[in-house]
């Protein structure tokens, strides 16, 4: 009988895609007038916890678009083929909730988002996508 104590081992994970929030110069400030963002970011936490990470971020440099948000698929989210989505003037609570409901299914590459998130989805210049992702 072994002295050394046994390893447990690694429950497997849930996959978690990640929602990042944009937080800097436009984006969650008065700049974007109607939207309580605290709330907002405090709705989107609660409503993925456990689902998804939520963080948020500095300025993603898509002012135009703002509340910018992206939802990056999990590991497995990537490996079946999903790719960061981008997602412009977040700024209604029905908006939230749909991504919420989509990133508690799974996010991109394991889940369809629903349909009205496609009234939303930009594509921001190689050069801003680059500096999520790096």
């Amino acid at each position: 009988m072994s002295r050394r104590p046994r390893k447990d081992v690694p429950a497997q994970s849930v996959p978690r895609p990640t929602v990042s929030v944009c937080r800097g110069c436009c984006c969650g400030t008065e700049k974007i007038q109607g939207v309580d963002h605290a709330a907002q970011l405090a709705r989107l936490r609660s409503g993925l916890e456990g689902a998804a990470t939520v963080r948020a971020v500095e300025c993603l440099d898509a002012c135009e678009q703002g509340n910018v948000i992206v939802v990056q698929p999990s590991a497995e989210g990537r490996r079946a083929g999903g790719r960061p989505v981008w997602l412009g003037l977040v700024n209604d609570e029905h908006a939230e909730q749909d991504v919420i409901t989509w990133a508690s299914a799974g996010g991109p590459g394991l889940a369809d988002a629903p349909d009205i998130l496609d009234l939303y989805v930009f594509q921001p210049s190689r050069r801003v996508r680059a500096g999520l992702d790096g």
